[in-house]
């Protein structure tokens, strides 16, 4: 829970004066039993309604400051715990956001968001409480012990054998309920996750009729939920009602002692009054603390999931005086004896042994099979990962070396699955070049193939896209991922296989854009079609992470039996068939 310590720092000062709030409402309360013994011993019993008065105001009086202090101390408090809720929240998104992709793999992605959502409100909610009635039961606890002492000695023996059974009680709930409480963040993770991925693919399931099965998974991850919240609940609701009868046994003691002792004449009804009300402040102060208890253990749950995320250190260092010089070699790639692998040294490879350069200017084709390591590849440039062994350079420059925002900032990428966010066309295409210029974006959509079907709608570059682009078909969306790459202008363009979803006009329409745009960058072109890549400079052949093959087209269709095979089975047959034909 170290995490929390520059919030702590931050926020001690308001938190200490809602605290002082908070003692003089308590102080008050602790007041008014005595001042209402008083009236009983003194005002009734000697038939003096001046003092019955005097005193009534007196309470009335101390109640007001009391009401005054609970006031001040609630705004105070709602104000702290909901900056540091937010606080909170936006720190960890940061920490997620700055950790590379190693390390955000270690989690899954519904336990990040039910992190950020549900764990962090926990922590909100138990600080927001320590400031309200948290600290404020131990205080009326403890005040209330000592002027129940102070009040009658003898009867305070009942308090030296109620008060520390009620302790046990609360350790024991503390113990039991951290790992439930644990286990019910956990399930609800889950259900999390599963609604995620329902959303996700709610085309997919609506195309197959899948709803009974997506909701029987839902509905067993749900109960599941229920069975972990129901039990952990049960377990710690013993605890409440043990302690109030513990505390009963202790006013029905209270009430048998003080009946003697006003018997023998050695003790006032007043007192008696007072004890209970004291006993009384007793109970619920220690049922307030079992509840603190309670939600201290669920947040300290929560906390520790959150502590989790900010403890994990990112997998990435570099040099912060390492820059990348694009002044002489701009877009220069160099891959030397590149091995890596997604679950480290002692993994499975996915690329192995890679070497070749891309050099400035040129355009790389890159082919192979599905799971031949092309997308891994192309992730080690802009430093997505890091090799196991091996070194890439841009520009000259290990990229190990270089803070990965500058690195980025001289590379574009298309990914090859389409991603586009809430808004505009024109924002989505903005995110290439945060202030780019209307031209620029209407000149980057032109050279993209998206100009078109962007100006059919009524508003244009300003037609809002639903959440990740529903609003528009596959292959509009690549287009539109291909105008946010080219609108930032980089040394290094890389599309993953990004026309996939495009027709064949199409595609040789913005093949034909980009020879003219990139002419002066470095572009790695990864196809699955092997018309794609049939013009590059130099084409890179992969298979089971390993180059098998490298060169122009003519050159490996002699020397390559694996790119011999790919245009077999794409182009060969189909000439073969259509020769037939004729």
């Amino acid at each position: 829970m170290h995490f929390l310590l520059p919030y702590v720092r931050k926020h001690w000062k308001m938190f200490c004066v809602a605290v002082a709030f908070l003692t003089v409402e308590a102080a008050c309360d602790l007041l008014q039993p005595t001042i209402m013994a008083h009236i009983i011993d003194v005002g009734i019993a000697g038939q003096d309604m001046g003092y019955v008065l005097r005193m009534g105001g007196l309470m009335l009086l101390i109640t007001a400051v009391g009401a005054l202090g609970a006031s001040s101390r609630n705004i105070i408090s709602s104000r702290v715990s909901q900056k540091f809720g937010t606080e909170l929240r936006s720190d960890l998104f940061r920490k997620i956001q700055s950790l590379s992709f190693a390390n955000i793999d270690k989690f899954e992605r519904a336990s990040l968001v039910t992190r950020l959502t549900n764990d962090v409100t926990q922590v909100q909610n138990f600080t927001n409480g320590l400031m309200r009635i948290f600290v404020k039961a131990p205080l009326l606890c403890i005040g209330s012990l000592i002027m129940a002492i102070r009040l009658n000695p003898h009867l305070a023996t009942v308090l030296a054998i109620v008060v520390p059974i009620v302790a046990l009680l609360v350790a024991i709930n503390m113990k039991i309920g951290f790992r439930r409480f644990m286990s019910v963040q956990k399930a609800l993770d889950k259900v999390n996750g599963i609604v995620r991925e329902y959303l996700a693919g709610v085309r997919v399931v609506k195309a197959f009729n899948r709803f009974d099965y997506e909701t029987d998974k839902f509905a067993k991850a749900n109960t599941e939920y229920q069975a972990k919240t129901i039990s952990v609940m049960r377990t710690m609701s013993v605890f409440n009602p043990a302690i109030m009868l513990t505390v009963n046994f202790g006013i029905v003691a209270v009430i048998l002692l003080g009946g003697i002792r006003v018997d023998n004449g050695s003790m006032q009804v007043g007192s008696i009054v007072a004890f209970i009300n004291y006993m009384t402040q007793i109970l619920f102060s220690l049922m307030t603390i079992s509840m603190v208890f309670n939600m201290f253990v669920r947040a300290r749950a929560s906390s520790v999931r959150i502590g989790e995320v900010f403890a994990e250190q990112n997998t990435m260092s570099w040099n912060e005086q390492t820059a990348i010089d694009s002044s002489s070699v701009k877009g220069r790639i160099d891959f030397e004896d590149v091995t890596f692998s997604y679950e480290g040294p002692d993994g499975e490879p996915a690329i192995k042994h890679i070497s070749f350069s891309c050099l400035p200017g040129e355009t790389i084709g890159i082919i192979g099979s599905t799971g031949s390591g092309k997308s891994s590849l192309v992730s080690l440039i802009p430093r997505f990962y890091d090799t196991v062994s091996g070194a890439v350079r841009v520009n000259g420059e290990d990229v190990r070396n270089v803070d990965p925002e500058k690195l980025r900032e001289h590379i574009a990428i298309v990914p090859q699955k389409t991603v586009l966010f809430s808004g505009t066309i024109s924002e989505n295409i903005r995110w290439g070049k945060e202030g780019a210029t209307y031209e620029e974006i209407e000149e980057a959509a032109k050279l993209s193939q998206a100009h078109e079907f962007i100006s059919s709608f009524p508003e244009t570059y300003e037609t809002r896209l639903g959440q990740r682009g529903v609003n528009l078909s596959g292959g509009q969306k690549q287009r539109m991922s291909i105008a946010r790459a080219l609108i930032r202008k980089p040394d290094i363009l890389i599309l993953d296989d990004c026309t996939s979803a495009v027709d064949v006009a199409t595609e040789a329409k913005i093949k034909l854009a980009l020879k003219t745009y990139a002419k002066h960058l470095t572009c790695l072109l990864i196809a699955q079609r092997i018309t794609s890549v049939m013009d590059a400079d130099r084409i890179v052949v992969l298979d089971q992470g390993e180059i098998v093959g490298m060169g122009k087209h003519e050159q490996l269709m002699q020397e390559c039996t694996v790119y011999k095979e790919i245009y077999q089975s794409q182009i060969g047959k189909e000439m073969h068939a259509n020769a037939k034909a004729e």
